[in-house]
């Protein structure tokens, strides 16, 4: 028997990089993962390598009518949840001298404001003893450039974790946060135009992380489901750094 037999978790932005490798993990361990992304096409490629126990959504975490019809769908179909990791984000390198208000208002929106209502909006669903995982990134602990605005809302999810943590102990629900470092998924290539800046980025990367190399989903996704099982029975308000050192430099 998994460690996750009959649980029920959601899985925002779960058809690609971090979120689906956690997906399998959590499939691997007996539970049924639904997992949401904005692209039908890649929801059904996640829907077929995962192969059993796994429902896709579409839906963007922005909109609240998307997110009450996921719940709706879950509620439905399977009457409750145990397990939400609340992964969805958007990112965007600009300069605080070239950023617009479309960039903040977008940046804020998804990061902050979408996941503030994941989290909101699964609490009537939620059983007892559930857990939640915000997905932040080590670098809210760390200043730089380019990135300003996306720091600063995963920087504002940590606090939110410490004060959901602190409310939700009654139900005994757990709230934790990870933040992972650089990470080799398909997010690397989309900030920028052309391989060879992404390429220069993943060097930078490399050189900067004490380890001397990115991070591979996998080894996100075995935080994902430490957290997520009973193996982390006694943990609720930690941030579990996955970055090779980076955050230490």
């Amino acid at each position: 028997m998994g460690k996750l037999e009959g649980k029920v978790a959601l899985i925002t932005g779960g058809s690609s990089g971090i979120g689906l490798a956690a997906a399998k993990r959590l499939v691997e361990e007996g539970a049924h993962v639904f997992v949401t992304g904005r692209g039908q096409p890649d929801l059904e490629k996640a829907e077929h390598e995962l192969g059993r126990n796994v429902t896709g959504l579409q839906g963007d975490i922005a909109s609240l009518d998307d997110l009450d019809r996921i719940y709706g769908r879950i509620a439905n179909d399977l009457g409750g949840l145990d397990i939400v990791v609340a992964n969805a984000a958007f990112v965007e390198l600009v300069t605080l001298a070239a950023s617009t208000p479309e960039h903040f208002d977008k940046t804020f929106n998804v990061n902050v404001r979408g996941t503030f209502f994941t989290v909101h909006k699964a609490l009537p669903l939620l059983r007892e003893g559930g857990s939640i995982i915000l997905v932040t990134t080590s670098g809210h602990v760390k200043g730089v450039p380019l990135y300003g605005s996306y720091l600063a809302t995963k920087a504002a999810l940590r606090s939110y974790a410490r004060s959901w943590a602190a409310e939700l102990t009654a139900r005994k629900i757990r709230v934790n946060t990870i933040s992972p470092g650089p990470i080799e998924t398909p997010i690397i290539d989309k900030q920028f135009q052309t391989k060879e800046e992404a390429d220069g980025l993943r060097a930078a990367f490399r050189a900067a992380i004490p380890f001397g190399r990115l991070g591979e989903a996998d080894e996100v996704a075995a935080a994902i489901l430490h957290l997520a099982s009973d193996d982390s029975s006694f943990t609720t308000g930690a941030d579990l750094f996955i970055d090779g050192g980076l955050s230490l430099t």
